[in-house]
This record gives structure tokens, C-alpha cells and sequence, in this order.
């Protein structure tokens, strides 16, 4: 993982990062101070993720941010400061929890102690995307500052930083907001002091990501399998050794035989390279739906992928679709013509895609019932085929449309034996009308 400075700040406009699949989402950092102290405060800090498909995995968020003044961080629950500083200026009982100028602050483990809890705390680093699990879209934690004049009233925290958990994300400057109102004893209502919001947008031009998954398609109108774009996320390096390949996935790597190293483990070798594969395959054409099966293989031998999700945008979602094996729902877009349905794993049942063993894909799988629009239903340019897939936040490689698999009537002038095949497919087709 690079280190917080890595990440870009920004103290202006976040508009650059504007996502029109989730025009609304961003990660909202808020400090709420709710006491006063001799020589500073007491604050509640608050991650809330507003996307609906983007999450922070178990690697995990880093939060940091410059102070103001000379404030210090006196003590802290439900997180904790990667660095103390020094502190050697500060005499007393009580040792300053981090003396930094610009602190970074992580997760605490799902197992820690009571002590150094706080209310909705310790989730590992783990934040959910908002339509997959609202319930776990946001962590908390409280920080004791000091170090402040006695009449002080706090000053706003500069250059905001997040990592979750890599970059890509750019923060606005904290500003000033409404102060947070929350429920109290019986009907009365409580109110914080002060409140300060900086926004965290995503993109993957700042993260510089190289591509981490790819399509393949299939149809059973065509015996061609169009498979992932060679190269799609990286190529493999042929050397002498049969097998050998290289692939950046991360600042460190090496060569192996049929497998590569990045920071998720072992990188099973492929013509496309990535270590996710979305296959789609157009399994049966109805009266009034296409059915369709959809596969999600991780050619990681060293990685898991919690909580993963998927984003896909087809003209045919637009019909009611039917999503079996996974959970789905539709999100609002603006700009696009055809629906965008996010799926993720059922709870206990297929949540985690498991890495590869053995040279075996692990693999998640479902299948979609798809209904006919007769205003905008056509065999011709692909129509049971996906616009755009994401997986986990991530875009990724779609075939070429001209790689697309192709009607039989326009890819039907070989040997007499395939013409005949591709005439009973025509007739099928008619037929299933």
C-alpha cells in the first residue's frame, strides 16, 4: 500500500470527479465537536460512504489531514494514529496519543478491545457501498484535541487525504456546516457545536490504476467465444522459460513461472492478465426475454474478494429484469439511455469470491431473465449484449464491438457444413419470435 501523501488534495471544485453511473456519491468526512475542553475538544469523526457501488475493502481506509495550529491528538477510540511524533515537549502523566502535524488515522480491528472502542467503530477498514449494506456504509471514531488556547473554538483541519485503499480519491477542504442534530432522551433533541464536512470523490485518471478485470461474451447463436482483450489489464512477457510472464499489478512484482506476484498474492497467467473475468453468455432467446448467465472468476491464487459487487449497464434492464443468485437492485443515472443494475453476493452464500486453488477460477455465477421492449428489441449491434460492466468500482475492458459474437447471417460463408449449422440457428431464431 503507498503511503497517505501519495493521494492527491485538492482545496477546490471535486466537480472533475463527477461519476454520471452515481452522480450523487461521494465520502463525506464530518468532525462534530461536542465538548469543550481547558485546551481544546472533544470531536466525533464520522467516514459516510454516499456511493452506491464504490466500497473500501479490507485493505482498508487511511484518513490524514494537516492542522491548523499546534494542535495535538491527546487521545483516541475507535482508531488510532499510525505515528505518535514527538511528543518529547509535552511533560506529564499522560503521554499525547500522536504529536504529528499531519496525522494518518486507520481502522481498528473487528476484534478490539473494549476499551478502545467507540460507537460505531472497528470494522478492519471495511466500509460497504451505500446500496449493498447502508447499515455498514460508515465508521466512526472519537479524538481528544489539545494544545489549543483556552478561548479557542477549534480551526478548520487543511489538506484532507483518503486512502481506501489505494488512491484516487480527492478531497475538498473542510468547510463549515449546520451543526449535527441528534436524538436525545425522549422527543428532545441534541446539537453538536460545531461541524465540518470535507467531500472525497473518486477517480480512477488520479488513481492510475492499470485495468483489473475484463469481458468475455458468448452467445448460442454463434460457435465463437470472443474472449478478454489480449493484454487488457497488462501483458504477459514470454521469455525463454515456457510459461514466464510479467505483470505491474502493484509497485512490486516478480517473475515466476505461470504466475506473477502482486500485493493480492499470486496472479494466475492468462492472455488478458487481469485477475477478474466477467464472462456473459446469452444462453436462450424466448418470445419475450432473453435468459442469460453471467460469471465472475478470480484468477488470484492469493486473494479474496469481500463483499464484491457488480455494475451493469444494458438496454435490457430497463424491462423488469429477473436476477437470480445475487442480490440487485436499479440505480438512477444521468445522461444514459439504458438502465444500470448493481448485483452483489447473497449473505453466507456467495458474498466472497473466493481465489483461484488448484488452477481452478473461484467463481460466482448467476442467471438473468431479461424482457423484450418491442420499440427498441433488435438482433442486429449486440442488443443481448452489455454496454458496460464494473466490477467493484473498477471499468472494466469490454471486446471491441467488431469482436462481438456475430448473427449467423453475417458470419455464414464457410465450409457447406457450418453454412447448413448457421441456417438452422436463422430458423431458430425466426421461430423463437
Amino acid at each position: 500500500m503507498g503511503s497517505i501523501e501519495s493521494s492527491l488534495s485538492l482545496t477546490g471544485n471535486t466537480g472533475n470527479c463527477y461519476d454520471p453511473l452515481d452522480p450523487d456519491g461521494n465520502i463525506t468526512v464530518a468532525f462534530d465537536i461536542f465538548k469543550w475542553t481547558d485546551d481544546g475538544y472533544m470531536a466525533k469523526v464520522t467516514i459516510q460512504n454516499y456511493y452506491q457501488y464504490l466500497h473500501v475493502d479490507r485493505d482498508g481506509w487511511q484518513l490524514g489531514w494537516t492542522w491548523a495550529s499546534n494542535e495535538i491528538i491527546l487521545s483516541m477510540t475507535g482508531a488510532f494514529a499510525l505515528q505518535q511524533g514527538n511528543c518529547s515537549s509535552f511533560k506529564g502523566d499522560e503521554i499525547p496519543h500522536c504529536c504529528k502535524k499531519d496525522p494518518v488515522i486507520v481502522d481498528m480491528p473487528e476484534n478490539a478491545i473494549p476499551e478502545s472502542r467507540s460507537e460505531n467503530c472497528c470494522h478492519g477498514g471495511m466500509i460497504s457501498a451505500k446500496a449493498t449494506d447502508p447499515s455498514k456504509s460508515s465508521t466512526s471514531f472519537d479524538i481528544k484535541v489539545g494544545n489549543l488556547p483556552g478561548n479557542s473554538s477549534g480551526n478548520l483541519p487543511q489538506n484532507v487525504t483518503l486512502m481506501a485503499p489505494g488512491p484516487g480519491y480527492t478531497c475538498s477542504s473542510f468547510e463549515d456546516y449546520p451543526p449535527t442534530v441528534y436524538p436525545g432522551l425522549g422527543k428532545r433533541e441534541m446539537q453538536v457545536f460545531r461541524t465540518w464536512k470535507s467531500e472525497c470523490t473518486y477517480s480512477p485518471f488520479v488513481a492510475k490504476k492499470v485495468p483489473t478485470c475484463c469481458v468475455s461474451l458468448s452467445t448460442f447463436y454463434s460457435p465463437t467465444i470472443t474472449q478478454c482483450p489480449t493484454c487488457s489489464c497488462g501483458c504477459r512477457l514470454e521469455t525463454k522459460s515456457a510459461g514466464a510472464c510479467l505483470r505491474h499489478l502493484s509497485d512490486s512484482y516478480s517473475v515466476g513461472t505461470e504466475f506473477i506476484y502482486d500485493t493480492g498474492g499470486l496472479l494466475r497467467c492468462t492472455d488478458h492478465m487481469c485477475p477478474v473475468r466477467v464472462h456473459w453468455h446469452v444462453k436462450n432467446n424466448y418470445r419475450d426475454h432473453w435468459r442469460v448467465k453471467v460469471t465472475v472468476s478470480n484468477n488470484n491464487y492469493g486473494k479474496n474478494y469481500s463483499d464484491w459487487n457488480l455494475l451493469i449497464q444494458h438496454p435490457g434492464l430497463s424491462a423488469s429484469p429477473r436476477i437470480y443468485s445475487f442480490n440487485s437492485t436499479l440505480l438512477p443515472t444521468v445522461g444514459f439511455a439504458e438502465e444500470v443494475a448493481l448485483l452483489w453476493g447473497l449473505k453466507n452464500w456467495n458474498e466472497m469470491l473466493l481465489q483461484s486453488t488448484d488452477g481452478r477460477e473461484g467463481s460466482v455465477s448467476t442467471e438473468i431473465l431479461m424482457g423484450k421492449n418491442d420499440h427498441s428489441f433488435t438482433f442486429r449491434n449486440g442488443w443481448g449484449l452489455p454496454r458496460r460492466i464494473y466490477f467493484n468500482g473498477e471499468n472494466c475492458q469490454m471486446p471491441l464491438p467488431d469482436d462481438f459474437p456475430m448473427l449467423p447471417n453475417g458470419s455464414c460463408s464457410l465450409h457447406p457444413r457450418e453454412h447448413f449449422f448457421c441456417l438452422l440457428i436463422a430458423l431458430y431464431l425466426i421461430l423463437k419470435q
